[in-house]
Order: C-alpha cells, then structure tokens, then sequence
C-alpha cells in the first residue's frame, strides 16, 4: 500500500502544547501554529519537519513564523496513524532536553 493510500493521521495535543496555545504564546503565534497543525503538518508530517538528534531522538521538529519550533512524535506503524504534538517552543528554548 503507499503513502496516499493509508490513512490520514490523527491529531493528539499533548497537555505542554495545549498550555502553548493557550496561555503562553503571543495570540498571532498560537493562531499560526493552529492553522499549520492542522493543515500542512496532519497531511505530511514528515515532509514539514526533521527528526532531531540525541537527546531528542524520535522527536520532528517543525518551524513556525521563523523564531517559534512544534515539537511533535509521529505514530505511524499502528492505525489510525498518530501525529502528537508535543510542545511549541522558542527556537532559543526548543531543542533543550524536556
């Protein structure tokens, strides 16, 4: 089966991403990080965004509006397909061990 074929990923927001949107990041940030979770980022995770390195193995790290980092896993060996998104970060703060 190929990647078009399967299933699309589902959307998990983890609660230190939930507390970003809400509360932390200025309204025009938090605004922008909705729209790409919810478009670019669900329909291809991995075109959007890298995998980090040691300490943060397993972890993408996408960029928003240059100076803002989504740290996000992806689940894709099990269905439905996973996206879970982690934090969203200051560049200066993202890649810090968690």
């Amino acid at each position: 089966m190929s990647e078009y074929e399967r299933a699309p990923f589902e959307l998990v927001v983890g609660a230190a991403a939930r507390r970003a949107i809400s509360d932390k990041l200025p309204a025009d940030i938090a605004v922008g990080a909705v729209e790409f979770i919810t478009s670019a980022l669900l329909e291809n995770p991995y075109r959007v965004g890298k995998e980090l390195h040691e300490p943060l193995t397993g972890v993408h790290s996408a960029r928003l509006m240059r100076d803002w980092r989504i740290l996000y896993e992806i689940h894709d060996e099990q269905e439905p397909r996973e996206v879970h998104i982690l934090d969203i970060r200051h560049r200066a703060d993202a890649y810090q061990r968690r």
